[in-house]
């Protein structure tokens, strides 16, 4: 089977690495796309293709139908622009290739806006903490007057963003410029940040939320339609160079197990947990690999063999190992020459 990893994270040159280890009979051909003729994967896959720039939405899409007829795809995996290629199995399946989409569209949607996701999601064994969006300094005041006094510290991140981008600590002690001297991270001044609110005309919804200061609960997993197949829970470690602890805490199992059902979520995707109150707290799905997936793997299952063999053949009958608790896991970068 040819199968497709179009541009998307870095986690797909472990993702790709991972396949081609477990393939041992020769089941798939590997093929990644990228604009970056320079990128990792493009010297992990079978056949590597470069990707145009500039492309988005249906144009993007009219590309992907294109490539596929050229490249005969059997399999295509998407990174960017999963949300819109989700919406187009039909026209795929048309042309005999099967699109393996992380969830439906609308679940898609949900999951990337988080203030959407928080208020819909109902989670009794890890409920996600308590928020307000904001879209304007006065109703940034509105909300720091409501929850201030019930929580002891608060934070603020973007309703849309990945890796973290945007989320601050917000500091009632210190100013911006403080904290920088400080050299301390992911923190920003109370007073600096209203006053930088109030500067702006406008800006995209932002959230205020209670800080949870427990540990985080990273969860790789593989779910077919809704139904968890396989997860790996890797706990982070607060010492730098300490690595990650495999921890299949059952609360974060049942937590995963419910939102793959509620999101019939689908192939690799992760959760993340952060502890609370001495429960663990929903903080995000990312519905797609996460850059720590080669980790969890070292736990026992290869998770995207798992995900792509499952899609491609079903998995009854697949073997899935059992996931090796308390086992401690770490990544080590490798210098490389460029091609």
């Amino acid at each position: 089977m040819r199968v497709w990893y179009n541009r998307t994270f870095s986690s797909v040159n472990a993702a790709i690495k991972l396949i081609r280890e477990a393939d041992s009979e020769g089941r798939f051909t590997i093929i990644h796309s990228n604009a970056n003729r320079h990128a990792p994967a493009a010297r992990l896959a079978h056949e590597f293709q470069v990707e145009p720039t500039g492309l988005k939405g249906d144009a993007y899409v009219d590309w992907c139908l294109a490539f596929c007829r050229e490249h005969r795809i059997d399999i295509f995996v998407p990174g960017r622009e999963a949300t819109t290629l989700a919406a187009e199995h039909a026209r795929f399946a048309d042309i005999k290739t099967r699109v393996l989409s992380a969830a439906p569209p609308a679940q898609l949607k949900r999951i990337h806006d988080k203030a959407d996701f928080y208020a819909e999601t109902v989670l009794p064994e890890a409920p996600v903490a308590a928020f307000r969006r904001f879209e304007t300094l006065a109703q940034f005041d509105a909300a720091y007057a409501e929850l201030r006094p019930r929580h002891a510290k608060l934070c603020v991140k973007p309703a849309h963003g990945i890796y973290g981008l945007g989320f601050a600590i917000v500091d009632e002690e210190r100013s911006s410029a403080a904290l920088l001297m400080k050299g301390v991270e992911y923190h920003i001044g109370y007073q600096d940040l209203r006053r930088g609110l109030g500067e702006l005309e406008s800006f995209d919804t932002m959230l205020l939320m209670e800080f949870l200061d427990g540990p985080e609960y990273s969860v790789d997993c593989v779910g077919d339609h809704g139904r968890l197949v396989s997860a790996v829970v890797r706990r982070k470690l607060p010492q730098a160079g300490s690595g990650q602890l495999i921890d299949m805490r059952q609360d974060i199992l049942d937590a995963t197990a419910r939102l793959c059902a509620d999101y019939q979520l689908n192939g690799v995707f992760n959760a993340q947990f952060r502890e609370g109150g001495g429960r663990p707290r929903l903080l995000e799905i990312n519905p797609r690999m996460s850059g720590g997936i080669g980790m969890a793997c070292l736990a026992g299952p290869n998770l995207p063999y798992i995900a792509l063999r499952g899609f491609a053949e079903g998995y009854e009958g697949l073997e899935i190992p059992t996931p090796r608790h308390g086992m401690r896991v770490a990544e080590v970068s490798v210098a490389t020459e460029l091609a």
